[in-house]
């Protein structure tokens, strides 16, 4: 239930002063419920607060406010007598005790603005009591039959006046007397349904089961979102008399007469006439109430008829032109009298809500049918689902849901970046209420799961606020995502392996940001990851099999981080591992390397990344080891004076067997793939690029022909500018191949020049004594061929 702050009560207090001794208009001082004569000059239209309640003081006409047990409104003072027993014992000033004061418009107008921040849901709410007014009735027909009779079928109506903007909402239902109406219209807050519920409660023969909706007390009021004025026209089958009852907005009294006009009587029930501001008249258009009606109350248990245009075709004659009928008739000649196809309109109640809300059924009885068929009509899609889940949540949170996995991403958005999304449909006890969330009641990496959700634990009247703070939402909310990760397992585990791999390549990134954002669900997340491998660069495997084929000594899941599947394939960190026979998974999107390195492990295995330094393959020999770095520290150490800051140290690789070299990153720095994203980012922060780079490892082979030769280099003739430049080549070389991106392109195109310059002088190119002059040769004149022409004989008359 919303609360007003104190502030806003003495904001309220404070202006409602002036107000203190204005009276309403004439008003009988006896309360409505004490049954006191009224006077021969007394009419029957009875003028009350709009806030009833408390005594009544006839001296100074006032009306009186009760809000709640012992909060009083009015112009009256009480002197307390045990106070002033006690002021004649002690001698003390006597206690005043006043009532507070508040300007009924300005209160009735703070409410309902603070719980409606969208007019239309007027409507929504009007039904809402509509349709408990009908629960009532029939609930309480069960025990007395007769309140049934000569009241019609159990329906709500809605009829429109355009012109006017007048809107009328009848309904068959239980109806008010009229002590009732001043009860329950009169008093703000007070909510019929919530006592109705309350007495079943105290009743020994009340059921468990009830669907009333509204249980707040102030649906009634938001028509005053739209209308100027409204009447409301009421008959109760425990009465004989129907009763009128007419607010006004900004007003702070009303009247209630008896109605006298034979043709307004109903014969039960209730009928709310609004008249819409000027700027709200659009409501009035019959088209807009029926689209409203399936928006909110599509799925309200009782029939909606609203009244609408309608037409049927039919032939009708055609006026023929006289001049043609003269000579018809001078001929004689009879034709067929000519017709046209015209539309008759006319205005007839139309049935609203014709879907029944399918969640409240038995799954059992559901189809798959049914389910696809509720998916592409309440969503708007033109594909079945690739999987859904209908489900009913009992115990501390008690709510009904369908959810779906859609079969595509929506055409033109990005729901990972954007994640107010329209999917999931929140209704309260099948009153629809909002679709519009902001990660309440699903995380953002989970927004393209569509669905409904129907709970009859929040109220009507539920706003953001209520929702982000409600604890009910928050147990929603985890349940929900629960059987989403249900639902999508049940596609990975399929037999038709092609679903989840549609699944993977329209949402697989989704699943990928849950890993960053949701650390409570990475044992759910997990499993549902795709990669290629070293050993699958074809199809993409899942984190279980990829467990499932590590060798017996292998403790840890290797992976390297790459633009694309062939440049993983080709790095230089798998050199040694492909050798040992042991998979890597290959992490070609971006967004990979973030996901894994917020997982960390799974089933109690570490993710290693291999372009990273100390890497454990299981395989040290630290003899060996020892042996080869007596023989290449010089090597090392030269090396890593020759190259400065560019690199933290010079080691020995262990991963390496056919490269030279590889650079590798620091263990708690960016790797090269991740340096690479960060410098494309167009916010990104180039200062912290520094920082997050991390140290740079330079990292040789021993076995390789190159290393070797330097080793030697290094002993004989340290200084070798050759020597030198082929370490400076060597660690572009190694720059690039290990993923980085050099610092000056053009100084290592140049280098790579001069290398080849130096490898290809000479090669073959002819020496320069070989090499003569050649005679002029001069060319002899042509001579031009004259043909000659073959004339054949001719033949005539057998003669040549």
């Amino acid at each position: 239930m919303h609360r007003i702050s104190r502030r806003s009560l003495s904001s309220i207090f404070r202006h409602g002063a002036p107000y203190r001794n204005a009276a309403a208009a004439p008003i009988s001082c006896s309360s409505p419920h004490s049954g006191s004569v009224v006077g021969e000059n007394d009419t029957k239209v009875r003028w009350h607060s709009v806030l009833v309640g408390g005594k009544c003081n006839p001296a100074k006409s006032t009306t009186q406010l009760n809000l709640k047990n012992g909060l009083y409104f009015g112009g009256n003072w009480y002197e307390s007598t045990a106070a002033a027993s006690s002021s004649d014992a002690t001698g003390a000033p006597p206690v005043e005790k006043y009532e507070y004061q508040a300007e009924v418009s300005r209160l009735m107008d703070l409410i309902v603005n603070s719980l409606y921040s969208n007019k239309e849901v007027f409507l929504r709410e009007l039904i809402s009591n509509a349709s408990d007014a009908l629960d009532k009735l029939r609930f309480l027909s069960v025990t007395d039959p007769d309140l049934l009779k000569g009241g019609g079928d159990l329906d709500i109506r809605i009829q429109t006046d355009t012109d006017n903007g007048i809107i009328n909402i009848t309904d068959s239902g239980i109806g008010m007397t009229r002590e009732e109406l001043v009860d329950c219209l009169g008093t703000i807050a007070q909510s019929g349904t919530s006592k109705f519920l309350k007495a079943l409660k105290d009743s020994k023969d009340a059921g468990g089961d009830n669907n009333l909706i509204g249980q707040f007390g102030v649906g009634f009021y938001s028509s005053f979102l739209v209308a100027d004025r409204v009447v409301v026209s009421t008959k109760s089958p425990k009465s004989d008399k129907q009763y009128v009852w007419q607010g006004e907005a900004n007003a702070s009294s009303y009247t209630i007469q008896e109605e006298t006009d034979p043709e307004k009587i109903l014969p039960r029930g209730t009928r709310l006439t609004l008249y819409l501001k000027r700027d709200d008249k659009g409501f009035a258009h019959p088209e807009r109430i029926q689209k409203l009606v399936k928006n909110y109350s599509q799925f309200v248990s009782f029939p909606i008829y609203t009244w609408q245009e309608k037409g049927y075709t039919k032939e009708v004659e055609v006026d023929e032109d006289p001049a043609e009928s003269k000579k018809d008739e001078e001929g004689k000649t009879e034709k067929k009298k000519k017709t046209k196809t015209v539309v008759e309109k006319y205005w007839d109640w139309d049935l609203t809500n014709e879907t029944q809300p399918i969640w409240l059924r038995n799954p059992k009885e559901v189809t798959t049918e049914d389910y696809n068929e509720f998916y592409k009509k309440t969503f708007n899609e033109y594909l079945d689902p690739l999987a859904s889940s209908h489900f009913t949540t009992e115990g501390e949170v008690e709510f009904r849901s369908i959810l779906y996995v859609p079969a595509v991403t929506p055409m033109g958005k990005d729901d990972m970046i954007n994640p107010k999304t329209k999917n999931i449909r929140l209704h309260v006890k099948r009153v629809f209420i909002s679709d519009d969330f902001d990660g309440e009641l699903f995380p953002r990496y989970l927004s393209f799961v569509k669905g409904v959700v129907d709970s009859n634990d929040l109220p009507l009247n539920v706003s953001r606020e209520i929702l982000q703070e409600s604890r009910i939402v928050r147990i929603m909310r985890k349940r929900l995502v629960r059987k989403a990760f249900d639902m999508i397992l049940g596609i990975s585990l399929s037999e038709n392996r092609e679903d989840y791999e549609k699944f993977w390549e329209n949402f697989g990134k989704h699943l990928k940001l849950g890993c960053i954002e949701d650390r409570e669900n990475h044992k759910r997340l997990a499993p549902l990851l795709r990669f290629f491998s070293s050993q699958s660069e074809d199809v993409m495997i899942s984190l279980d099999e990829y467990v499932e084929n590590m060798k017996p000594e292998q403790k840890d899941i290797y992976y390297i981080a790459a633009d694309s599947v062939t440049s993983a394939s080709n790095t230089p960190f798998l050199e040694k591992l492909l050798q040992k026979d042991l998979e890597v998974l290959y992490l070609v999107d971006p967004i990979d390397e973030v996901a894994v390195t917020n997982l960390k492990s799974y089933k109690d295995k570490n993710f290693i990344d291999i372009s990273k330094e100390d890497l454990d393959l299981g395989d040290k020999n630290e003899e060996k080891e020892k042996e080869i770095k007596q023989e290449f520290g010089q090597t090392c150490d030269w090396i890593k004076k020759r190259l400065g800051d560019k690199v933290a140290s010079v080691q020995i690789s262990n991963r390496l067997s056919t490269s030279p070299c590889v650079l590798v990153s620091g263990k708690f720095g960016w790797s090269a793939n991740m340096e690479r994203l960060m410098k494309a980012q167009t916010v990104g922060d180039t200062s912290s690029l520094e920082y997050m780079r991390g140290r740079r490892v330079f990292e040789i082979n021993p076995e390789h022909q190159i290393i070797q030769n330097l080793n030697a280099a290094s002993r004989i003739n340290p200084d070798d500018a050759d020597a030198l430049r082929a370490i400076d080549l060597l660690y572009d070389a190694a720059l690039v191949s290990s993923g980085f991106t050099p610092e000056n392109p053009a100084e290592l195109g140049g280098k790579i020049y001069e290398m080849m310059g130096l490898a290809l002088s000479g090669k073959w190119s002819t020496p320069v004594a070989e090499v003569q002059e050649a005679p002029v040769v001069q060319p002899e004149p042509t001579i031009e061929t004259l043909e000659a022409e073959v004339v054949e004989p001719v033949v005539a008359d057998g003669q040549k």
